[in-house]
Parts: C-alpha cells; sequence; structure tokens
C-alpha cells in the first residue's frame, strides 16, 4: 500500500496550471518538522512538494497561501526528470487524495487573509442553534 499522511505548512503560493485536456493542477510544497531534533538541538525540516488535481486542486488553488497549515493525504510517487544542465535527476512528488486546511478561518494565524468562500443563500437565512428542518421526501435514502 502506497499512502502518506503529512502535517506541514506552504512554503509558497500555490502554482495552478491545465493539462492540454483542460485536466486543473495546483502544484505546492510543504515544509514537515522531524518529530526529534538533531544532538545538537536543532529540528531538521523535510520539504514535499504535492500535486492535487481537479476540483481538489481548484480548492487548494483558491484558498491556500504561502504560511497556511494544511495536511494532506495522498500515494508518493517516484519522477526522473532531465535537468537543464542534461543530467538525469529523480524526485518524490505526492499526489493528494485529501488536502485538509488547518490554519484558522479568520487569519487569526498572522498569516493574513482567510478562507472567505461564497456563501450560498441558504446559508445567509437564520438557522436556529445551526439545524435546518428537512423534509424527508428529499432524502435520496
Amino acid at each position: 500500500m502506497n499512502k502518506i499522511t503529512l502535517i506541514g505548512n506552504l512554503t509558497h503560493d500555490p502554482e495552478t496550471r491545465s493539462t492540454p485536456n483542460g485536466v486543473t493542477v495546483c502544484t505546492f510544497t510543504i515544509a514537515v518538522n522531524r518529530r526529534f531534533a538533531s544532538q545538537g538541538g536543532d529540528r531538521q525540516t523535510d520539504f514535499f512538494r504535492i500535486n492535487a488535481w481537479r476540483q481538489l486542486g481548484e480548492t487548494c488553488s483558491r484558498y491556500l497561501a504561502k504560511g497556511r497549515k494544511v495536511a494532506v493525504v495522498g500515494e508518493l510517487q517516484a519522477r526522473q526528470y532531465e535537468a537543464k544542465d542534461g543530467t538525469t535527476r529523480m524526485s518524490l512528488d505526492v499526489s493528494a487524495d485529501e488536502v485538509e486546511f488547518l490554519s484558522p478561518k479568520g487569519g487569526e494565524d498572522g498569516m493574513g487573509g482567510g478562507y472567505s468562500a461564497p456563501r450560498p443563500q441558504a446559508a445567509a437565512q437564520d438557522l436556529s442553534n445551526g439545524f435546518t428542518d428537512i423534509n424527508s421526501d428529499e432524502l435520496p435514502f
């Protein structure tokens, strides 16, 4: 089974592009601190390149920014590429299955901005105690 779970902070703003077929991919790098410090007391950090595809990629590009904390669950993939100097290099990337935003919603993390998705009309109505009445005829089961 190839599954990796990471929690870290974005090192830069996400980059979004589309494949020739129109599939969206959002790429970002997260810094993950190791659990233990070295003998000198320094904490080591690992950097992981994350690729989020399709709707997940669109959501990540809309709401993530440098410094935000995220949890990523995905698959580790080895990738070979040719560097500008002509040498063949290897890279380990994570293809994200899930990305959970962990930074506080209102920007209390000091990074400015927040997650502010457009609210649907129904959500703007006054809801008593956070619950709404649902007609059982509308349930799919």
